[in-house]
Order: structure tokens, then C-alpha cells, then sequence
């Protein structure tokens, strides 16, 4: 081919190109970042999404504060493999082991916020010191935060004797004077839970037993009154005025019996005293952190909604652990969140690319097509010129 006829056909193929009505497919790209995924939060859950995304080779940053919803718990429970595990050791025996995984990275650090950039394609997180991650997704593993009242000994003694999931701490205290801490309009879901380990009961409901309270009451749980008085439950509407610890299971227990003696002392404001060994709550709870708002994350019931096959939450988010919206509060959940989040995260980058291949294909095609149409227009303007 001539130097004249190359010429022509270049030229003729950015008239082309320029006229056409509709344009060539493009290639859609995947944005250069420095990680596939940035996860915020390392308790159970982010761990969790971080081994599984590192065991398929994804590059991931997971930043972790260091705040804990369960750090004050004396021991894990309930998870199969580490039952009385202590918090601290289960995460760094899982930092441990997960960092012998070449894709995976960890850091101590608070994130301030995160950008999302073109809709969710990809996200700039930066930490309180400034620094910046660009990742194609983010996981949201940052928790809940128990609101506690100021009634002095509760925060004192928060989840070690006066804690809020049966499944983690009640078994240690079984069969000894029991007191459930909170609204009367939830202590027959507490009842329910620790009927079959503590018999002696007293709600502690702190005068919200209320004509109001008894309206809802009736309608949300019909016969709740004949039920509490067949468990042989005491109702307390007396306020309290402080609860006072006498003893402490961390101190005074049978590791034979997997048994913890703590001892408390509710004081009333009359001056009335009752003595009991630990106590359940009903306390509300809020989100940790609100990183993922400016996201387009929704938040109902202080808990992130999330696509429940996907633990999606957002174009891009995803959200994991007790935080989000599929209500159960407990280190397996929130393992088991994490973990279907890291392979549907896994799977979705994967098809990103594929539709790269795909896009790329069609335009290879057109360009071929568009070079033989111009080869054949350029032989007729040949043909006619001879």
C-alpha cells in the first residue's frame, strides 16, 4: 500500500469515524487504585472479609481503630474452636495468621472519611493523619455502640456481669439470682431468652411500667402479664439509684464448672437493696461510625440495610457485622457476614473485568470492519478514476 493510499484511508476513517451517528463502543476501564478493596474495621467481621479476599489473591487494606464493641468482655463464647477465648488473643492470633497471606495488609489507624468517585467505580478513604487509599470497593465492618445510662456501677461493670447477649455470657451464669436491666416493653423477649438458665428473676424496669407501656404491651405481646407471673418473674418499677458490685467472676469462679460468681448490689432510690449475680439488658444501641452516609448508605433503626445475599449497601459499599441491617449481634454473624461479603466482592470484580474483555472485543471488531469498508472504498475511487 502507497504512502498516498494510507493516507486516504486515515483520513477517511476520521470522517467517518467523527460523522457516525452513534459512536464506536468504548472500552470501560477499571480505575488504577492501590488496593481492590479497603475494609474499615477490625473485629471479627472485617477480619473475616480480609482472610477471605486474601485467600483468592485480592488486594486489601483493612484500617482498624482499635474500638471494640465486645473489648470489655471477659471471654469469647459460642464460637466454635476458640469457646473462652479472650477477645484480644482471637484478633491477633487472627491477624497472625492472615498476614501470611502476600495480598493482604493491616494498619492500626482511624479513617475520617471516604469519597465516592463516579459512583461508586471507585473510593478514596483517608485516615486522621491524611494519608490516602483508593480502592475499587469498601467494606464497612465498623459496628455499634451501646448507649448506657448513668446510673452509676452500669458502665463500671459493662459485659463483665451486665451484658446483652445471652449466648455470650449467660451459660457462666446459670442457675443463680438473675435480674434483667431496662424497658418492661422488652423483658419478655429477655425472659424468653433466659428461661432455661436462670429461674429467679427480677426485671429492674426502672419506671417505665406505664399505662402507655401497658398499651403496647397488650397489643405487641397479648397475655404478657400471665406469662411473666407463670416464669414466676417480679416486676421492679422502683427507680434505681445505683448498682453496686460485691464481688468479681473474673476473680471468684470454677473453671472446672465454667461457672463466674459475680455479685451485685441494686440499690433503689426508697432505699431498698436486692442482691443479684449478673443481669441482661435491653439498652439501645447505635452505629459506630457514619462513614458510610455520604455513600448512599441508608441507615434504619441505627443498623446499615444491606442487600442479604450480598451484604451489599451501596453501589461499591458493602456492610458487615452487627452494624448492618440483618439483626443478629454475635462473633459467628459477624464472621459469616464478613466472609460472604469478601466472595461476592471477589466474584463481582472479576465480572467487572470480564465485561472489559468483552467491550474491548467489540471495538477491535468495529475498527477491523471500519478498515475493510475503507479498503473497499478506496479500490472504488480507483477504479473510477481509471
Amino acid at each position: 500500500m502507497g504512502p498516498f493510499k494510507s493516507i486516504a484511508i486515515i483520513w477517511l476513517l476520521y470522517l467517518t469515524t467523527c460523522c457516525q451517528s452513534s459512536p464506536l463502543p468504548q472500552a470501560s476501564t477499571i480505575p488504577p487504585t492501590d488496593y481492590d478493596v479497603v475494609i474499615v474495621g477490625g473485629g471479627p467481621a472485617g477480619l473475616s472479609a480480609l482472610s477471605g479476599l486474601s485467600r483468592v489473591r485480592r488486594t486489601s487494606m483493612l484500617i482498624d481503630s482499635g474500638e471494640y464493641r465486645n473489648i470489655l468482655t471477659r471471654h469469647m463464647h459460642d464460637v466454635i474452636g476458640n469457646d473462652g477465648t479472650a477477645g484480644d488473643v482471637f484478633r491477633a492470633k487472627a491477624r497472625e495468621q492472615i498476614s501470611k497471606y502476600p495480598t493482604a495488609n493491616m494498619k492500626n489507624g482511624t479513617v475520617a472519611s471516604i469519597i465516592s468517585v463516579n459512583n461508586g467505580s471507585s473510593f478514596i478513604t483517608t485516615d486522621s493523619s491524611g494519608k490516602n487509599y483508593t480502592s475499587r470497593k469498601v467494606v464497612l465492618a465498623t459496628g455499634l455502640r451501646d448507649i448506657l445510662p448513668e446510673t452509676p456501677g452500669i458502665k463500671e461493670a459493662w459485659s463483665r456481669g451486665i451484658y446483652w447477649c445471652p449466648w455470650c455470657d449467660g451459660y457462666e451464669h446459670r442457675d443463680q439470682p438473675f435480674g434483667i436491666l431496662g424497658s418492661i416493653v422488652d423483658v419478655m423477649g429477655s425472659v424468653l431468652e433466659m428461661q432455661t438458665l436462670n429461674k429467679d428473676i427480677i426485671a429492674f424496669v426502672n419506671g417505665t411500667y406505664t399505662d402507655a407501656n401497658v398499651e403496647i404491651l397488650n397489643e405487641k405481646r397479648p397475655g404478657w402479664e400471665t406469662q411473666l407471673k407463670k416464669y414466676r418473674v417480679a416486676l421492679e418499677n422502683r427507680t434505681i439509684s445505683s448498682i453496686e458490685r460485691l464481688q468479681d467472676g473474673a476473680q471468684v469462679k470454677d473453671d472446672v464448672t465454667n461457672t463466674e460468681y459475680d455479685n451485685f448490689q441494686v440499690n433503689l432510690k426508697d432505699g431498698t437493696k436486692f442482691q443479684r449475680s449478673a443481669f441482661i439488658t435491653n439498652f439501645p444501641s447505635v452505629q459506630h461510625s457514619y462513614l458510610g452516609v455520604p455513600l448512599g448508605v441508608k441507615i434504619y433503626g441505627e443498623k446499615m440495610a444491606v442487600d442479604a445475599a450480598s451484604m451489599r449497601a451501596a453501589p461499591g459499599v458493602f456492610a458487615v457485622g452487627d452494624a448492618n441491617s440483618d439483626n443478629s449481634t454475635n462473633v459467628p454473624h459477624a464472621m459469616w457476614t464478613g466472609k460472604k461479603a469478601a466472595v461476592y466482592l471477589h466474584v463481582e470484580l472479576e465480572r467487572e473485568f470480564a465485561a472489559t474483555l468483552l467491550n474491548k472485543r467489540a471495538e477491535e471488531d468495529a475498527l477491523l470492519v471500519m478498515g475493510r469498508e475503507m479498503e473497499d472504498l478506496w479500490d472504488k475511487v480507483k477504479v473510477t478514476k481509471t
